[in-house]
């Protein structure tokens, strides 16, 4: 160690807390490193190990560069957006929304970044300065590993980057709620599936799409893995190598060519048979049964049957060992919760896009980021309707948004609401599993003393609890 010291450079300690750049503290941490300013995807190959990434805003395509970064910082964007989602779930610190970073901050200059105070410091503060006697994979290691209390509601946890399964799979949590297999195509694959069908190379697609959501299950097993199918949006497969040809140009991606609608269209049938057929190899070449998906956006019931169509007809059939669930995140989908629910196993709440288009909030606004709330009174009486009318169904409900992650109020009611399982980032799982055990134990002491038991009988049955 004392060897490695000596040969490591000097570091420059800032003495004076000088802020650069103010936005939303997306992902929380503090890191130091020089900047890099990205203004393009075909100048990522530019970016660095240790760097810290300034962009206007992130996608799919950038997850590679981002797994490099010692911190993100984005001049657009809100607390939902791609750059807060994913370096949450990497555990890089973050900062979104500062409206001119990529004017203030130059390449080169070196930076500390406080992702949970939404600040950008010039020079490398001494809290950031690097230490070789600070391990903060061990430290994070050790978290994973704490105790937590059992919970009658399963705790899952958010999950797209394979090299982090066998990481985030020692956390005391029941399963993988949401494999989001975008970041699995965006960093194994990289180019467009019809592109690589078009030149041949559709096996190699699939066997690097296998290759990917197997090691997750793999990691996880016997747990279950629930695999969100692709939901790339129009712009971030044109991004991809090759997608140019195959993709049109929408004027708001958000709101088109995604999810379900785009697996039964006969122009992406093909990809989507690829997709299928890497599902079937993981749940049978790789004997991994712990794997179940999800659909996402799915507009109509019409839209669901002709999807699960296409999956029977490649030997993926509900039953025991294998669930289907869809996203419920449109709100068609909560008008018509009985119809969808009696066509799968369970539905999982996507909370940001059920939000955003509950509210008519673009997630991706900056501006409107106050408005953005998924506690809104609208969403909440969405949510607990959902649950009400699935479990009548028979079918579980899980939710895998953003909100739980942050507000402690929103996770109490969805338990009390009856929610089967809540998603989180793995930054959250023990404090959520150890909120919910709270709650759980708050509303047995409420129904004890609602059914009028005496003060001896309710302390035995708390002892019990506990």
């Amino acid at each position: 160690v004392e060897a490695a010291r000596a040969a490591a450079p000097k570091v420059e300690v800032a003495t004076e807390r000088v802020v650069l750049a103010r936005g939303l503290g997306a992902s929380p941490g503090i890191a130091a490193g020089e900047v890099r300013v990205v203004s393009d995807i075909a100048k990522i190959d530019e970016f660095q190990q240790g760097e810290v990434l300034v962009t206007e805003t992130t996608a799919p395509d950038w997850v590679p560069a981002m797994l490099k970064a010692a911190a993100i910082v984005t001049k657009t964007g809100g607390m939902t957006s791609h750059a807060a989602i994913v370096s949450r779930e990497l555990g890089t610190p973050c900062v979104v929304g500062t409206g001119n970073a990529t004017e203030v901050l130059r390449t080169g200059r070196a930076v500390t970044v406080d992702g949970s105070g939404g600040l950008v410091y010039e020079g490398i503060l001494p809290e950031a300065a690097p230490s070789l006697e600070t391990d903060t994979h061990t430290a994070e290691s050790a978290t994973y590993a704490t105790t937590a209390p059992v919970t009658g509601t399963k705790i899952l946890v958010n999950l797209g980057v394979p090299d982090r399964a066998q990481e985030v799979a020692r956390l005391p949590v029941d399963g993988v709620g949401l494999m989001r297999q975008e970041f699995i195509v965006s960093s194994y694959i990289g180019d467009h599936p019809l592109a690589l069908i078009e030149r041949g190379q559709g096996d190699r697609y699939l066997e690097k799409l296998a290759e990917g959501i197997g090691k997750i299950a793999r990691a996880f097993a016997p747990r279950s893995v629930v695999l969100r199918l692709s939901d790339f949006k129009t712009n971030e497969y044109r991004d991809m190598g090759g997608g140019e040809k195959f993709e049109p140009r929408e004027e708001n991606p958000m709101l088109g060519w995604r999810g379900a609608s785009r697996y039964v269209a006969p122009a992406f049938a093909r990809a989507f048979e690829l997709e299928l057929e890497a599902i079937r190899r993981v749940r049978g070449d790789m004997a991994l049964r712990n794997l179940w998906v999800m659909v996402p956006f799915v507009r109509t019931v019409g839209e669901l049957e002709r999807v699960l169509e296409m999956m029977r007809a490649r030997g993926l059939q509900r039953g025991p060992d294998f669930k289907v669930w869809m996203m419920c995140e449109v709100p068609s989908n909560v008008l018509l919760a009985d119809r969808f629910a009696a066509l799968v196993d369970g539905f999982s709440i996507g909370s940001n896009d059920l939000t955003q288009l509950i509210l008519g909030v673009d997630r991706e606004s900056g501006e409107l980021a106050s408005v953005f709330d998924e506690r809104d009174e609208a969403v909440m009486r969405a949510v607990q309707h959902v649950i009400r009318v699935c479990h009548e169904q028979r079918a579980t409900v899980s939710i895998c948004g953003q909100a739980p992650s942050v507000y402690p109020e929103f996770t109490e009611a969805l338990v009390r609401a009856g929610i089967d399982s809540i998603s989180v980032n793995p930054d959250a799982a023990v404090r959520t599993r150890h909120l919910v055990a709270q709650i759980e134990q708050r509303l047995m002491l409420e129904c004890l003393l609602a059914r009028g038991e005496t003060s001896h009988s309710r302390r035995s049955r708390m002892s019990e609890i506990q």
